[in-house]
């Protein structure tokens, strides 16, 4: 035989040995750069928690990428009245402990997250009446009010449906470590240690299609270059968010791929509304003028692209009714800064703190809004903290500023606002309270789309823009670096990633 031949047999049989190997590869890790805070879905509001609910559980709808609502757990649904949604559930579909999903379970979820319990999520829960059990699989959803935008919201994961018999034999200590989560989702819970990783292994009972690996991991990696450094050496398959700094070192890496998607959310400086000096709008006008937010966004997220911008309302421009684009552009004014200051008596002997987590562009912020407002006079210090005790600190009300980011999942401007600030909504860490502005978000509930809804929202946005209850900072893009041969991997305009689809080829 030729020895060009044998080279040639040779490498065909390497050929088929590499690609074996890929089709064996039965564990895909996955860093992220936080933890989950809970694996109940009404017993959080943040984004990696969402994430991990995903894959357990599954809601009545699915949204993809695209927003285009498919059939979930339900097959079928009927807007019978303004306040009444019909659904028809799948057959057969088991929950991960044998039990079968009937509309028993899914009453029992809804229900559950309009108590105390579901105060995190209460902006989606907070119109449920009623939900009405026909037969084992059918049910209404009874609304105290119409409700335009209820029914995307049931695609967020606080809609996941539990299983009432596991929940209820848990109490509390559902979806901890004392009593984990089940659900109906492709993966069922196989452990968790706190601060460091996550396991899900294939639920070979799933109602739809099964996953081509049997193990997630997902690794929480808060240092930045730390998750991009595991994802050069093969330690992750799937590495987000990808920093500004190493968007380069991912794109020009011939064995990984870049995804960089423009995002609907928006990073914010908050105030504590409630707390002296903060109580005082004069201050919070301050505090807008003193910053210079283009040129810092240029400075932190320069290499972004053009996608990254300073949000000019909390409502993305991307979303309906978003008064965006008609704001003019974020201005720096030292010289107001220091009349209002003067005007609002604030003592600027003291000392205030600027919260952060992590996450290296929100502390790069948080230094150069130091810097200033000290040009101001006024006196700061940064606290770093990692992501569940931050969130747990915001909302004990001890912090005067802090930076955060806010994704609307469901895209509808009242999502964009409602949970963020309404009165006592669950991720209203700044505790802004005002009549008007709830008025308004009551009213564009309950109105149709159209010219009435578009003015509604705009009387919101306005009434946040006068009342300033956070600094606009940042409106991200969704970087997320993968391996070359992690395939069926899409990364959309929320920060909700499925890995559902998730396989592996050469």
């Amino acid at each position: 035989m030729k020895k060009s031949t044998i080279l040639a047999l040779a490498a065909l049989v390497l050929g088929v040995a590499a690609s074996t190997a890929f089709a064996a590869k039965d564990r895909l890790i996955v860093a992220d750069q936080y933890d989950v805070t809970s694996m109940d879905p009404i017993g959080h509001n943040d984004v990696p928690s969402s994430r991990c609910c995903f894959e357990l559980y599954d809601t009545l709808i699915f949204r993809d990428n695209q927003n285009v609502v498919t059939p979930g757990l339900a097959e079928s649904w009927e807007f019978v009245s303004p306040t009444e949604i019909k659904f028809v559930l799948r057959k057969g579909v088991k929950f991960h402990n044998g039990e079968e999903l009937k509309a028993e379970d899914v009453a029992f979820t809804l229900m559950r997250a309009t108590t105390d319990k579901g105060a995190k999520i209460r902006s989606y829960s907070q119109d449920v009446k009623d939900v009405k059990v026909l037969d084992d699989y059918s049910f209404v959803i009874e609304l105290k009010a119409p409700n335009s935008s209820f029914f995307n919201s049931l695609t967020h994961s606080w809609a996941s449906i539990l299983n009432k018999k596991a929940v209820e034999a848990a109490g509390d200590n559902y979806g901890t470590l004392a009593a984990p989560p089940v659900g109906t989702g492709p993966f069922k819970f196989l452990s968790w240690q706190k601060n460091d990783k996550y396991e899900l292994e294939r639920f070979d009972g799933f109602w739809g299609e099964a996953p081509k690996y049997k193990y997630l991991e997902v690794r929480s990696i808060p240092e930045a270059n730390n998750r991009t450094i595991e994802l050069e050496t093969t330690g992750v398959d799937i590495a987000f968010p990808i920093a500004v700094n190493d968007l380069n070192r991912v794109k020009d890496n011939p064995e990984l791929v870049l995804q960089q998607v423009p995002a609907v959310n928006v990073t914010y400086l908050g105030f504590d509304t409630v707390k002296a000096p903060f109580d005082n709008v004069l201050v919070r006008r301050a505090v807008s003028a003193a910053i210079d937010s283009v040129g810092m966004h240029k400075v932190v997220y320069e290499k972004l692209g053009k996608n990254g911008s300073v949000p000019r309302a909390i409502v993305p421009a991307a979303l309906p009714y978003s008064i965006a684009n008609d704001q003019p552009e974020h201005v720096q004014d030292q010289d107001l800064a220091k009349k209002l200051l003067a005007e609002s008596g604030i003592d600027l002997n003291k000392t205030y703190q600027i919260w952060t987590n992590e996450r290296k562009e929100r502390q790069d912020m948080a230094q150069i809004i130091q810097g200033m407002l000290a040009e101001v006079g006024m006196k700061t210090e940064i606290k770093v903290l990692e992501w569940g005790a931050y969130l747990n600190g915001l909302q004990e009300k001890s912090h005067d500023m802090f930076i955060l980011g806010w994704s609307t999942s469901v895209p509808d401007p009242n999502f964009a606002m409602s949970g963020l600030l309404e009165t006592n909504a669950g991720s209203n860490y700044t505790f802004f309270s005002n009549a008007a502005f709830d008025a308004a978000m009551d009213k564009g509930r309950k109105t149709l789309d159209g010219p009435e809804r578009a003015a509604v929202y705009k009387e919101a946005q306005e009434i946040l823009l006068d009342q300033c209850p956070q600094v606009y900072l940042h409106s991200d893009d969704n970087c997320v670096g993968t391996q070359k041969y992690v395939k069926g991997f899409e990364v959309g305009s929320n920060d909700t990633y499925n890995f559902r689809s998730v396989y592996f080829e050469e």
